[in-house]
């Protein structure tokens, strides 16, 4: 039942290399590739089933059609003759345009625009191949729709959106997920700005088991790209996030008394508050619906003064709907206020535990003060892992790494991809590559003994140099 569409699902639609991730919902007008269609066909059939767009932007399931064989081509030796002068095809755009309102299909478009063009035949058979994809791409809307993955979804934000995962390519985030160690059953740490695709890709790896604290910069945490994986509920129980402003807080143990005043005290402010304004609401009120009711019998006559009554009434009724609503509303921001600092409470519990089983980072911030602080709360023997667009940052990382210790395994690494197109006798590497995937810093943590000095590591290492080059000096003949 999960691998059939549903009502409600996350799905992510395919045309050729293009992806699109969206909401299934009836009667909800979807643009893709500049086609419109409704989803309501596509609901109950099985993910991967590839549809073709009907007149009236129905989806239908597409029916396999046997394609022609290439006995019955025939193609010319090479291509010098051909001249793109766009006389070749016969048929006009009001040609073309009133076949599709005809309601003939792509296919049969694309059929009858090679047997009216003029140079089709003198084309080479790759060239007529080439020729045949680019016009079905044109004419034949076909689309697929298949289930959201990590893979799936870090394809489509590399292609559509790459700034906005700070151009963390796929290979590079499949690499993040190795080096981190990440299973079922883990407490993990993701500190990330990229929309969400890294937990989410954690999330997934993890399958609903284990912990995760999301640090987040700013007022709360970004989970867009989390949202399109449509994870069921159990997901999120273990999900707890923490705000990186009150990170120095909680390791200086400052944070309770810093970041959680009195809740009742708070609580009780905003009832008084509110109680104050809607008694002087209600007796300012009283005294304007008295006045016009004691001036009324000199000025007008009954029927008038009835109608006065009815709209005081009314406007009584609305005024006590008004308040209701205003204390509902104070009432719903309290308990999110709780909710929230409950949820605060627990995750800064989970952290001052110590013992997370590894910590991923993948932000626009400088990687050196995060990593510092936030492998605090990592055990030791534990993987890291931190990505960055640019190299220079993670140097820096690094250095400072080295320096102050605790760390072992530490690498600098960058990975690279190149897609080929594998076709019969013509397999070459794609011409458009991506320049770069970014850097990985990754290591393991190990006790870093507080007791001795770092000076004395350094020392160490400093009389050991000159010791092995004056030993060479001293071998050297006269």
């Amino acid at each position: 039942p999960s691998a059939r569409i549903r009502e409600g699902d996350c799905a992510v639609l395919k045309r050729d290399e293009v992806f699109k991730a969206v909401s299934v919902l009836r009667r909800r007008k979807i643009i893709f590739e500049k086609q419109w269609f409704y989803l309501d066909n596509a609901i109950g059939h099985i993910y991967g089933t590839t549809f073709e767009v009907t007149s009236g932007g129905n989806l239908q399931p597409k029916q396999e059609v046997e394609e022609t064989t290439t006995e019955t081509k025939e193609a010319g030796t090479d291509n010098r003759n051909i001249v793109d002068d766009g006389k070749s095809q016969k048929l006009t755009h009001d040609d073309i345009k009133a076949l599709k309102d005809k309601g003939i299909k792509g296919q049969e478009i694309v059929q009858q625009l090679i047997e009216n063009s003029t140079t089709f035949r003198d084309k080479t058979e790759f060239a007529q191949d080439k020729y045949i994809k680019k016009k079905k791409k044109k004419y034949e809307a076909v689309i697929t729709i298949v289930k959201p993955s990590t893979r799936i979804l870090s394809t489509m934000y590399y292609a559509r959106e790459p700034g906005k995962i700070n151009h963390l390519r796929y290979d590079t985030l499949a690499q993040m997920l190795t080096l981190g160690n990440i299973h079922a059953g883990n407490k993990m740490i993701v500190m990330e700005t990229c929309a969400g695709l890294v937990l989410g890709a954690v999330m997934e790896r993890m399958g609903g088991y284990g912990s995760i604290i999301q640090m987040y910069p700013g007022g709360g945490p970004v989970r867009a790209a989390t949202s399109c994986f449509g994870f069921p509920k159990p997901f999120f129980d273990n999900l707890h996030e923490f705000p990186l402003s009150k990170v120095q807080s909680l390791l200086s143990g400052t944070f309770t008394t810093e970041t959680l005043p009195a809740d009742p005290e708070e609580n009780a402010l905003v009832e008084e508050e509110s109680n104050g304004l809607s008694e002087e609401k209600q007796t300012s009120l009283q005294e304007a619906e008295e006045e016009p009711a004691t001036e009324a019998p000199m000025e007008i006559n009954p029927t008038e003064e009835q109608d006065t009554m009815d709209i005081n009434a009314a406007d009584i009724e609305f005024k006590g709907n008004m308040e209701k609503e205003n204390k509902e509303n104070v009432r719903e921001k309290q308990m999110k206020q709780w909710e929230r600092r409950k949820k605060l409470k627990e995750a800064a519990a989970l952290l001052r535990e110590k013992n997370a089983d590894g910590l991923i980072v993948a932000s626009k911030f400088h990687p050196t003060p995060l990593l510092l602080s936030l492998l605090e709360f990592v055990a030791p023997s534990r993987p890291f892992v931190v990505y960055c667009q640019y190299k220079e940052p993670l140097l820096e990382c690094y250095t400072k790494l080295r320096e102050r210790g605790g760390v072992i395994n530490l690498k600098l690494s960058e990975t690279w991809l190149r897609n080929y197109q594998v076709l019969p006798d013509r397999s070459h590497p794609k011409l458009t590559m991506s320049g770069g995937g970014g850097y990985l810093l990754s290591g393991i943590t190990v006790i870093l003994e507080k007791d001795k000095s770092d000076s004395s590591s350094s020392e160490a290492l400093k009389m050991e140099e000159p010791s092995s080059k004056r030993c060479k000096l001293q071998d050297l003949p006269c």
